[in-house]
């Protein structure tokens, strides 16, 4: 076990999948290695966050005439991409994977429930009306169980697993990426994210080097 290191795992959930209502890149490749790396039981703790969206989120394309999937508007000041309709709370899209033994994990957090918010990152929300990105609590949660480092998987690639490591860093973790276990919308982004986790100093790490030094 990584005595002060903790494992992020970012909205693994069907909608995400293939076949999903917002289907990111080979997105189930990674479900058997999130479920492997699980059961080895490596990290200090354990956290999943899930999406968690109201119907008629202020994200939803459907929700602004006009205007259709991935189209960017201005929202609070700040781009707001628009998404299909996704992880709809109590929807099967919205459960976390059921291929993956979720036991070891010692916290669920979910986000993304204000209905006139957005929320990417496991540890802060999006912009709201008053400009902030309210905290999830996640930091404090952490640091009490003398977490220092960060590693960080699931989807998106390219927006929540990339919010959610750059805020961790922000927070004062080490931060790094488990890069094979993580999925892009779409992989004509990954030059772009690889460039911005290389600016930031965010580590990028293959699950196969973590499981082997700790084996």
């Amino acid at each position: 076990m990584q005595n002060h290191a903790a494992l992020i795992l970012v909205d693994v959930q069907p909608d995400f999948m293939p076949g999903g209502a917002l289907a990111c890149h080979e997105g189930d490749a990674i479900v058997p290695g999130i479920d492997r790396l699980l059961r080895r039981r490596l990290f200090k703790q354990t956290v999943a966050t899930q999406d968690w969206h109201p119907r008629g989120h202020i994200s939803f394309a459907s929700m602004h005439a006009g205007t259709a999937p991935f189209q960017q508007i201005p929202l609070y000041g700040h781009p707001q991409t628009l998404w299909p309709d996704h992880c709809v709370q109590d929807t099967p899209g919205a459960a976390l994977h059921p291929a993956i033994d979720w036991s070891p994990v010692d916290l669920i957090l979910r986000k993304g429930s204000d209905p006139q918010v957005d929320s990417y990152s496991g540890f802060r929300e999006n912009h709201g009306p008053d400009g902030s990105r309210p905290s999830t609590g996640l930091a404090g949660w952490l640091r009490e169980r003398g977490v220092e480092e960060i590693y960080v998987a699931g989807l998106a690639r390219d927006v929540c697993v990339l919010w959610t490591v750059q805020d961790a860093q922000s927070a004062g973790f080490r931060a790094h990426v488990l890069w094979d276990l993580t999925r892009p919308v779409t992989p004509e982004t990954d030059a772009a994210t690889r460039a911005t986790l290389v600016a930031a100093g965010i580590g990028m790490v293959e699950s196969a080097e973590l499981l082997a030094a700790r084996s």
